[in-house]
């Protein structure tokens, strides 16, 4: 019974995985005979593989590989930047290398092997959806309140290039992030239950209401909105929306039957949002 005991519990206990060569500088990982036989079951004579085990194996892995794709976007200037594939670990290839190994005789190595990720937006998608102008927004804002304009220009910067698909939803909150010191955000102007007080982020708010202005076309539905408790003077009375972290949120979702693209630019007191898509572009009336 003790024997029994001690093997269900080993089951379960995760082992660290041990790595013989580890080049960091393209990520080449390789495992050998050794290595891949510590992922059999416990009291076995290595006849079986731990699937729990391997799955851990592969999950760090994909820590030690995974590379972000980019998204292809606009400069400045209106110019294509060009998106690159991320990297990630081929499961299925691994899969079977990894059990071809563990039954084989051989004491040759098993070089991890990897698989790119595509980006969502690529050059070709992005010149068509930045065809036809949709929508625009203009605010302005105060350029000597140093504080605020950097936090409106962090995150103008935060929802540039970004691109809803058809069907997606945009929630402000989620793609600009929690506001914080440790991501540059400063302590600036900011309404809290009507009151005119200062806090991390302040400014954020006329980001999220010059892009809610900007995104009020008939093929966006508004799913989340909420106004200030006091007027601001950025936007006219009712045309705001107010964006807290552990609070209200912005959210809007794309009825188009194509891909729109935000652009968003803040300079010399300006705040600019703009909405993109391809020359086709039509929205579901439902009719």
């Amino acid at each position: 019974m003790k024997v029994t005991a001690l093997i269900f519990l080993l089951l379960f206990i995760p082992m660290n995985p041990i790595f013989a060569e580890v080049d960091f500088n393209d990520n080449k990982i390789m495992l050998d005979k050794l290595e891949i036989k510590q992922y059999s079951l416990p009291y076995m004579d290595g006849l079986f593989i731990d699937e729990k085990k391997l799955t851990f194996l592969m999950d760090i892995l994909k820590e030690k590989i995974y590379k972000n794709p980019q998204n292809a976007s606009l400069d400045k200037n209106g110019e294509i930047v060009k998106g690159k594939p991320g990297v990630t670990i081929d499961r299925d290839k691994f899969n079977v290398l990894f059990r071809k190994m563990f039954y084989s005789n051989s004491d040759m190595k098993l070089e991890v092997p990897k698989k790119l990720i595509y980006p969502r937006v690529d050059n070709a998608l992005l010149e068509e959806i930045r065809a036809k102008e949709l929508g625009s927004y203009v605010t302005y804002f105060k350029k000597s309140n140093l504080e605020r304009s950097h936090n409106i220009a962090l995150a103008t910067e935060a929802i540039n290039n970004y691109v809803v698909f058809p069907g997606e939803t945009f929630s402000f909150n989620e793609i600009v992030g929690e506001r914080t010191k440790e991501k540059g955000y400063k302590r600036a102007p900011v309404i809290v239950k009507g009151e005119l007080a200062e806090d991390i982020g302040g400014g954020i708010c006329q980001v999220s209401s010059t892009l809610f202005n900007a995104v009020d076309l008939k093929g966006i539905q508004i799913i989340e909105r909420y106004e200030h408790s006091k007027r601001v003077p950025y936007v006219p009375p009712g045309r705001d929306a107010t964006v807290s972290w552990w609070g209200p949120d912005f959210v809007f979702k794309n009825i188009y039957n194509q891909p729109v693209l935000v652009r968003a630019k803040s300079d010399h007191g300006k705040m600019l949002v703009s909405i993109y898509s391809s020359e086709d572009v039509e929205y579901f009336s439902g009719e």
